[in-house]
């Protein structure tokens, strides 16, 4: 039930972000939605294990649109990127990745972040 919940409070603040940071139309303060895929695990995101008492961590992952805003947001490209191929553009900041993939369906737009669940504190939500 926690996990459902703080699952819950992750997506109201990204939805919310990005509901102010890309708004087309006149900003009324609603919430917009999204997709999202997520992932709770403990240790390292490279090496993730099952959550535990003592150790639990979330990575998400949000496609389309509101990836798109949050990309253009936080520009510009890193000049070098990790794991980019031709036609791959990423883009860092703080604990915030987002890449742009044009050979990725059905959106190129791609943004990851993570929390420790356990410290209250962001964390890096993919790999590289």
């Amino acid at each position: 039930m926690k996990q459902k919940h703080v699952l819950m409070i992750a997506a109201a603040i990204a939805t919310t972000s990005i509901a102010y940071a890309g708004a087309k139309k006149n900003w009324d303060g609603t919430y917009a939605s999204a997709t999202i895929h997520y992932l709770f695990y403990s240790n390292d995101l490279d090496e993730a294990q099952a959550p535990t008492s003592t150790d639990q961590r979330l990575s998400i992952a949000i496609t389309g649109d509101p990836a798109k805003q949050i990309f253009d947001a936080i520009g510009p490209d890193l000049k070098v990127g990790c794991g980019t191929t031709l036609g791959m553009r990423q883009r860092q900041r703080g604990d915030i990745d987002c890449s742009y993939d044009k050979e990725q369906s059905p959106s190129p737009y791609t943004c990851h972040f993570g929390f420790n669940l356990r410290k209250g504190k962001s964390i890096a939500g993919a790999t590289c």
